[in-house]
């Protein structure tokens, strides 16, 4: 008496059929985890706008001093250095705040992209005084809004916001945000990056070419995460980047805007597909 059983053909048509449910559902899958890590990356921020929040509060409305450059007075912000050492009493018990949950890569490892984290190894914190820490972080905070007395190369000193109670249109004013450095001063005229999560340098135009640390295609549909001097957080389009005021002087009508004339062709073939604005 034969057993009863799958013949091959039929075994074939099971296994055809589970590779294509899969097919199909893989990538309603993998965006429904982007966009669960795009909202734990807007949580982080607005974490990250308390502290902010906060620190200003209890220095009189001043950010901090950003890379120490500036000279320190009495009744300023405390010479902390980086946004990660002035703000570290705030976070310190949960250091994961410094990664968004989409880049968690480090780049030594991995190289530079939208995906990678960058590092500070070995880095000696003034708070708490003497201890050497190694930090990894994913966003990048606005360097113009870094307390500064005195220029520092081609960054005017005028330009800088330095103090949070001073901004008149804080929804418009970018502090802190997705990144692939921890900190960087954009031009109107700093040029797109050719390549997606691609780092310009210095430019032969004098433009540092900074907004790449800010360009790149982490989150959907083009766009990163950002915090704003009022501490709301949003989601930005990466052409969107050349329209937001990163400092004093900054023309948010610049040769990268639609009021400035850009045209779509003007843009790297990769970011082509993306919103104007």
């Amino acid at each position: 008496m034969r057993k009863k059983g799958f013949t091959l053909i039929e075994l074939l048509v099971v296994i055809a059929i589970i590779a294509l449910l899969m097919a199909i559902l893989m990538p309603a899958l993998q965006r429904v985890r982007k966009q669960a890590k795009d909202t734990i990356c807007r949580s982080r921020l607005k974490q990250w706008g308390l502290m902010f929040a906060m620190y200003t509060q209890e220095n009189d409305g001043y950010f901090n001093e950003g890379f120490g450059y500036a000279d320190h007075h009495a009744g300023q912000p405390n010479a902390y250095g980086l946004w990660m050492n002035a703000l570290r009493p705030y976070y310190r018990d949960d250091e994961s705040i410094l990664l968004c949950p989409m880049a968690t890569k480090l780049m030594s490892v991995h190289g530079w992209g939208p995906f990678a984290s960058w590092e500070w190894r070995g880095f000696a914190l003034r708070y708490p005084p003497g201890m050497v820490v190694d930090l990894v972080g994913s966003y990048n905070i606005n360097s113009w809004t870094n307390y500064m007395i005195r220029d520092r190369g081609h960054r005017p000193v005028e330009n800088f916001w330095k103090n949070a109670d001073s901004i008149k249109s804080p929804a418009r004013v970018p502090v802190f945000l997705d990144g692939t450095l921890s900190d960087a001063w954009p031009w109107s005229y700093d040029l797109p990056p050719e390549t997606d999560g691609a780092w310009g340098g210095l430019g032969s135009t004098g433009t540092t070419n900074e907004m790449d640390h800010f360009c790149i295609n982490r989150h959907l549909h083009g766009t990163i995460n950002g915090l704003f001097a009022d501490w709301s957080v949003r989601p930005i389009g990466l052409k969107e980047l050349w329209t937001l005021k990163w400092h004093r002087a900054f023309n948010t009508a610049g040769p990268w805007t639609k009021a400035g004339g850009v045209q779509a062709s003007d843009w790297p073939q990769w970011m082509r597909r993306f919103k104007d604005y």
